[in-house]
């Protein structure tokens, strides 16, 4: 019996393989992804790392949402989150009409206040209720923006164009994603915001890590780096300089550059040890946590699992650090475990990673692959493991 529908990564790589006449030894050679891990990827044995599906999505010349077969539109329209998506797209595309003679705005520190709550629903992993406000914020926020044309307008507006960034990243929908930072540079331009312009470029990075173009988010890191280095000292400028190493890091890590993913991780630390935990600045959950959550993610994208899991084993994060990034650490550590073969470990994480942020791990692409590599190690599955792929992909 199995609790999700056959159609998990491994099964959309076999068919886009078959699709381009290739055969999985053709693939392998092309993708430089070994055979044994191929093979084991198409029959869901193995999760795909995020290495590997780059790796494949190029040689078959396919974006990698395609392979990951995001977003997922059946769960998406069962939990009303699908609906919410197209008032996204046209609160993005009124930017600039200038004010809405219709819409009557309130003050822009009440407009700030909702902004930051939307930015606190978003790490408290509340993914609808974000997705439910922003539209109607980003409008009315446009408005009072054009009316007043102050900074602190386009910095409001700006802050709530990046909550559209993560509600899209978060329910896969790459192009939306995209559309959101696009408007967060042309606000922060505006507000001629140094700080705000290197946090845009590391968020930029992001879709280009995302994508498995990892050289062009390389030099998007940079960028980001001189950008912010044009801001005056401050523990903002600060926690995105962290930030943007950080990022840095995963990008060298998934192009299997330990020497600079490492230096990275140390500029990082060094920054950190400057700044303390300011989970609240800008909201990037930076400080000595985040860096020592980003090694476990390092290891493992250096294919270094059994010292990700060791790591991993090492750290207590705090109780109030941000639940959706807490969850989104379990889905890694639950991939790393299940690569070094311990798979009831793994299982324990993929139901903290549930626990912590449920919206956000029924939607997450390590969460369902680790499920999916899981149920396939497994002939004997308990009533709570199936339970979960039943939660995975429930319809109600």
């Amino acid at each position: 019996m199995h609790a999700l529908p056959q159609d998990h990564t491994g099964v959309r790589v076999a068919r886009l393989r078959r699709e381009r006449h290739l055969t999985q030894q053709a693939l392998a050679e092309l993708s430089k992804v070994p055979y044994n891990t191929l093979t084991k990827i198409e029959q869901g044995k193995l999760a795909a790392t995020p290495y590997a599906i780059a790796c494949l999505s190029r040689a078959m010349s396919v974006e990698v949402s395609t392979i990951l077969g995001q977003p997922y539109k059946a769960e998406l329209r069962a939990d009303e989150l699908d609906v919410l998506i197209g008032p996204i797209r046209e609160a993005l595309d009124v930017y600039d009409l200038g004010a809405d003679p219709d819409i009557s705005a309130r003050p822009i520190r009440t407009l700030r206040e909702d902004s930051e709550g939307l930015c606190a629903a978003v790490r408290a992993g509340e993914i609808k209720r974000a997705a439910s406000d922003v539209a109607g914020l980003i409008e009315e926020t446009t408005t009072a923006a054009h009316l007043h044309g102050s900074s602190d307008g386009w910095l409001v507006l700006a802050s709530l164009y990046r909550t559209s960034y993560d509600v899209a990243t978060k329910l896969g929908y790459a192009d939306l994603a995209q559309l959101s930072l696009v408007r967060m540079d042309w606000a922060a331009q505006r507000a001629s915001d140094a700080v705000l312009g290197g946090a845009y470029q590391y968020f930029r990075a992001l879709t280009y890590l995302r994508e498995g173009k990892y050289r062009t988010g390389q030099r998007l890191v940079d960028l980001g780096l001189r950008t912010i280095g044009q801001a005056d000292a401050s523990r903002q400028r600060d926690v995105v300089t962290g930030q943007l190493h950080l990022g840095g890091s995963v990008m060298a890590g998934r192009a299997h550059d330990e020497e600079q993913a490492m230096g990275h991780l140390a500029e990082a630390e060094s920054i950190a040890h400057r700044t303390g935990e300011s989970p609240k600045v800008l909201w990037m959950a930076f400080g000595g946590t985040n860096v020592t959550v980003h090694r476990v993610s390092v290891l493992a994208e250096l294919d270094k699992y059994d010292k990700a899991v060791e790591a991993a084993d090492e750290i207590d994060i705090p109780n109030d650090w941000p639940k959706s990034r807490t969850s989104h650490h379990w889905a890694e550590v639950a991939r790393a475990q299940m690569w070094t073969g311990k798979l009831d470990a793994s299982f324990n994480s993929l139901l903290k990673a549930r626990k912590t942020a449920p919206q956000q791990a029924k939607y997450h692409v390590l969460v369902r692959d680790t499920y999916a590599s899981l149920e396939a190690a497994h002939r004997r599955l308990p009533d709570t493991f199936l339970s979960y792929g039943s939660w995975l992909t429930s319809q109600a």
